[in-house]
């Protein structure tokens, strides 16, 4: 396993993180997965020993059931990893039991701490974009949390560009705890964070921490046909249709690919085509079967080629929008595929 830095701070994570959405299996994420008890622990036990080290999960997940199967499954071992949880949406019925306001932002952090059996988190990461709050109440209150020793990063999730550098922004201004990463969706299918979210991650020193790298498992090639069974997450939110019209042809590609290496899957391409991208600093991989993450892990024991790279950018590029092709075509130097600065990976010691 890889490590590399979270944007500019000193904190090393690991190349592939894991996401634990599914687990619990309450309520709405019951379409996502149901892994609680053994499953659970055989899980974390397997990512402890391929070298992950960042453990991603939401007070949102299963009403709360994530958090407490992953601190099950972690036992005494909690402080060997680093456990990143969100905050945002709805805890409870009462009107401030949601968004990113002072009182639910303070209010989600101790309930998160009590259910994950721990006495700090690592990242703590507001779940989504509440223009109704300033900017600055957020980033006050998440200061105030890291002051106390209750959390030791802060980041956002699923941010607008323009929104996240006016947070940014606001954090300098105010001289308050800065977001540290920004969890977003990326894939070859949902190339749209090329345009202003990963360009931001590298000019502002934001580690991007990715959720979804395999498109609801439409890469890794077992629904190119169309059939979908439920309980997957594709059946479960509709969402086969919309790949249909670019999909078949990456995955024919990530096929082809993974062809020429032995025992080497379409999922493995995919996630390593992520893991090549600027501004990247862990990718979250899920999985609903043991056998899933294992074949999933084993991406991060190699890398694509240049030639591979270029091969799969070109089948998944899409129309640049408005004003990235104005921008493109008259040389103001924002193309999407301008080369930026990688940034070499750090080895764990070897013990």
């Amino acid at each position: 396993m890889e490590y590399r830095l979270l944007g500019r701070t000193g904190l090393k994570v690991s190349t592939f993180g894991f996401g634990t959405m599914s687990f619990g299996g309450v309520g709405r994420f019951a379409g996502t997965g149901d892994t609680t008890g053994e499953e659970a622990r055989r899980q974390i036990d397997m990512c402890i020993e391929a070298g992950v080290n960042l453990f991603d999960t939401s007070d949102a997940y299963s009403a709360g059931r994530s958090e407490e199967e992953l601190a099950q499954a972690l036992g005494n071992r909690r402080n060997w990893v680093l456990i990143a949880t969100k905050c945002y949406f709805a805890t409870g019925r009462g009107v401030n039991d949601r968004g990113a306001n002072r009182r639910h932002i303070i209010r989600a952090c101790e309930a998160s701490l009590r259910r994950l059996k721990t006495d700090f988190i690592d990242l703590y990461q507001i779940h989504g974009q509440d223009r109704q709050t300033p900017p600055e109440e957020t980033l006050r209150a998440m200061d105030d949390l890291v002051r106390q020793g209750k959390v030791r990063y802060i980041g956002s999730s699923n941010y607008s560009g323009w929104f996240m550098m006016k947070s940014l922004a606001v954090s300098d201004r105010l001289g308050t705890e800065r977001f540290a990463s920004q969890q977003i969706q990326y894939s070859l299918l949902h190339r749209d964070a090329e345009n202003e979210l990963l360009p931001l991650a590298v000019e502002e020193g934001v580690g991007s921490i990715i959720w979804s790298p395999l498109a609801t498992g439409y890469l890794s090639g077992k629904f190119k046909h169309g059939e979908v069974a439920a309980p997957t997450r594709l059946a479960h939110h509709g969402w086969l249709d919309k790949y249909q019209e670019r999909g078949p042809r990456i995955v024919a590609e990530l096929e082809a690919i993974a062809s020429t290496r032995p025992g080497a899957s379409a999922s493995q391409v995919a996630l390593n085509w992520v893991a090549r991208r600027a501004g990247v600093s862990s990718i979250l991989l899920g999985a609903r079967t043991a056998d899933q993450l294992a074949g999933n892990l084993a991406a991060a024991s190699w890398s694509l080629t240049d030639e591979e790279v270029r091969r799969l950018d070109e089948v998944s590029a899409t129309p640049l929008p408005y004003p990235y092709d104005i921008h493109q075509t008259v040389g103001l130097g924002a193309e999407r595929d301008a080369p930026l600065q990688l940034q070499p990976p750090i080895r764990a010691p070897a013990d």
